[in-house]
């Protein structure tokens, strides 16, 4: 994982259903890699969970690593989407970054999985 801050999990409630759980960070930081100017956004994760979730708190405090870490929008949606993959193995998952206006031009980065 690309975060010093551990994320954690906790035992699904109900793993023989499909559920989806919808999760918004609307103050998402992190730091340009060209100019060093602060990006400010939106990440909304949405998943299906298979036999863990994501605990909160570990999630905050990970998304907050970001906030002085250099990476363009497409890098740090696509890491997010690797590392809670990685972390509780969902059904699907999808990560978008919807990040704010800088110079007149918005951005919206959304990247998806899909277990085989």
């Amino acid at each position: 994982m690309s975060s010093t801050t551990p994320l954690e999990t906790f035992p699904n409630p109900r793993p023989e259903r499909d559920f989806e759980i919808a999760i918004r960070c609307p103050e998402f930081t992190s730091v340009c890699p060209k100019t060093g100017l602060p990006d400010f956004g939106t990440i909304r994760i949405t998943y299906v969970p298979a036999d863990h979730c994501i605990e909160l708190k570990s999630l905050k405090y990970y998304l907050n690593d970001f906030r002085n870490r250099g990476i363009f929008y497409e890098a740090v949606t696509n890491q997010i989407l690797d590392d809670l993959v990685a972390l509780c193995q969902p059904r699907r998952m999808q990560v978008v970054g919807d990040f704010s206006a800088r110079g007149g031009i918005t951005t919206k980065v959304t990247a998806t999985y899909t277990a085989a």
